[in-house]
């Protein structure tokens, strides 16, 4: 039997030029792009993506759309890294570690969608908490996060490695209209009641991401402190190959976030924060924004749906 075909459609992008690198070694599939001169036309990719096993979308929120809807061989699996599809409830969410059984859900799914690379700290955070009945589904949620330039795509990177890099911000805080996109697929996967507050920023190194979520304990639930919080994160990723819960001790020790300290993995660290004297908690998330919080997602995706290919 032949090496299944995947096809990366877009993969002169940030994340595609990433999934590919990641892929172009490997010897049980048979990676397929299009040539410059055919990448913008849309018969030949028409042709592409309906000839191969499954496809990994590197584009635009449209043009995402179109390549799946210019699909009309139904054995064609898809793995869409835009934002297209994440709220699309006949699309399956690609964060295996989110819920028990969500790896096998993607591994038999047709239509994966990518999660974003904020939404991944986020949800991988925050669901586990609501699931568990320690934090209510209403509780006033505000997310700060600060990423890297290349979560801009080829604009940031060429504004900080380009010619004019010299005068490219140091940090800038963006979003501020709070209808950032990546909200909706937040509230929906957190499994939130109400639309949470999200506030992202850039900040001058190319990758990586560290996410935060205040938390006053007194809003939960009766006797939920720090300890329990992380107790309930610890178990629920307990078997996670790709995620992390920093131990207590370890996480106290800590007196500063390195976004870039997981850049080049498919990894991703939670921890919990808390000051006792005042009933504060700070749930944290640091990954890669082109790693797990893109590319090496779409990566793990794929091996999960390659074992049902």
């Amino acid at each position: 039997m032949s090496s299944p075909v995947v096809f990366i459609d877009g993969d002169q992008g940030t994340t595609g030029l990433q999934i590919h690198d990641r892929l172009r070694n490997r010897t049980d599939i048979r990676l397929f792009t299009l040539a410059a001169a055919e990448r913008k036309d849309p018969r030949r990719r028409a042709e592409a993506i309906n000839a191969c096993d499954i496809a990994i979308l590197c584009l635009p929120d449209a043009a995402a759309r179109e390549a799946v809807g210019a699909i009309v061989n139904p054995a064609v699996r898809v793995i869409d890294a835009s934002s297209a599809h994440r709220t699309q409830p006949d699309w399956t969410y690609g964060f295996p570690e989110m819920t028990p059984g969500q790896a096998e859900q993607i591994a038999n799914a047709r239509r994966v969608t990518n999660p974003g690379c904020y939404p991944t700290g986020a949800v991988g955070l925050l669901r586990p908490l609501v699931q568990a009945g320690l934090m209510p589904g209403n509780y006033p949620i505000s997310i700060h996060a600060v990423s890297g330039y290349s979560g801009r795509g080829r604009a940031g990177v060429e504004e900080h490695e380009g010619p004019g890099a010299a005068n490219a911000p140091s940090y800038q805080v963006y979003g501020l209209e709070l209808a950032h996109k990546h909200t909706p697929e937040i509230q929906q996967h957190a499994s939130l009641a109400q639309r949470p507050i999200f506030v992202p920023a850039y900040g001058a190194f190319r990758q990586g991401i560290v996410l935060t979520v205040p938390l006053a304990l007194r809003l939960l639930a009766p006797g939920v402190d720090g300890a329990t919080l992380h107790a309930c994160l610890a178990r629920h990723y307990g078997e996670a190959t790709h995620v992390r819960v920093l131990p207590l001790h370890e996480s106290s020790a800590l007196k500063h976030l390195d976004p870039q300290v997981l850049n080049g993995t498919n990894d991703m660290h939670l921890s919990v924060f808390h000051d006792v004297e005042h009933g504060h908690v700070l749930l944290s998330a640091v990954l890669d924004n082109l790693g797990k919080g893109a590319s090496g997602a779409a990566v793990q995706n794929l091996n999960l749906m390659l074992t049902r290919q």
